[in-house]
């Protein structure tokens, strides 16, 4: 069980891509580039970095629900991350995903778990998330992480 964490899910769905992790909360609103994916805060330790296709892991979101507006349209545009990953349920990604299903049929998983759990996220890993929540850790080089 030393690969895989039991979160609690948001908005059900399937994932499987690298993480790009973050102990820092992040306000998707002026922070991530609904155009490009860029995460484009220059104070935000992941500055620079591109989630789109990537299983985001933020402990939570800073702002309002101008989240949801700027999830909602990179998806549309085709830059949104594959997944989101935080400590707690987050009502505005949970509802981005929901919406964009019904606009686009386009969803991501949103999975919340514990702070314990939370910090055995690291960028670069390789990880999966299942419908029933379950975020597995993928074999590397033949060696579980």
């Amino acid at each position: 069980m030393d690969g895989i964490i039991k979160g609690k899910v948001v908005v059900a769905g399937t994932a499987r891509a690298l993480l790009l992790a973050s102990h820092e909360p992040l306000s998707f609103w002026g922070g991530y580039d609904q155009a490009t994916g860029e995460i484009i805060d220059r104070r935000h330790p992941l500055s620079g970095e591109i989630g789109t296709g990537k299983i985001m892991a933020v402990p939570f979101t800073r702002g309002s629900s101008t989240t949801t507006g700027i999830l909602i349209e990179s998806v549309r545009a085709g830059v949104a991350p594959a997944g989101i990953i935080t400590t707690e349920p987050d009502s505005y990604l949970a509802l981005a995903s929901i919406v964009a299903d019904e606009m686009y049929s386009k969803s991501f998983p949103v999975i919340a778990v514990g702070q314990k759990a939370f910090g055995r996220f690291k960028s670069g890993m390789e990880i999966e998330i299942t419908e029933e929540g379950e975020i597995l850790f993928i074999e590397e080089a033949g060696k579980e992480r």
